[in-house]
């Protein structure tokens, strides 16, 4: 991971979220110590969109509000997508956001 700049080092964490979880920007800008750089997330998230085996809907704002949704093509795909997998959203909220909140650094080993 080294090498890797730091939107590489972004989709490398986001393709590690499982099937019917998400995180937020700041929990993966935290894993990778740029706390600060939540916004960063969101920018490679929305850079991400030609990568196919980026899951970017997976990604939401701390309160669980799906704030990238413009960057998805379709009216609802990032809903839908989510709904999908089981994750229940109303008003573009994710509903029990702590039951399906995945923190990258609770659930991987260390960056550093």
């Amino acid at each position: 991971m080294e090498n890797e700049n730091f939107f590489q080092k972004v989709y490398r964490i986001t393709k590690l979220i499982p099937y019917g979880k998400v995180t937020s920007y700041g929990a993966i800008a935290t894993y990778l110590g740029a706390g600060k750089s939540a916004r960063m997330v969101g920018w490679a998230m929305n850079a991400s969109h030609n990568l196919e085996d980026v899951p970017a809907h997976r990604v939401v704002n701390r309160k669980g509000l799906l704030t990238g949704k413009h960057h998805f093509d379709g009216t609802n795909l990032m809903q839908q997508l989510l709904e999908n997998e089981g994750i229940v959203i109303v008003d573009y909220q994710i509903q029990n956001l702590e039951r399906v909140f995945w923190d990258p650094s609770k659930e991987l080993e260390s960056f550093y």
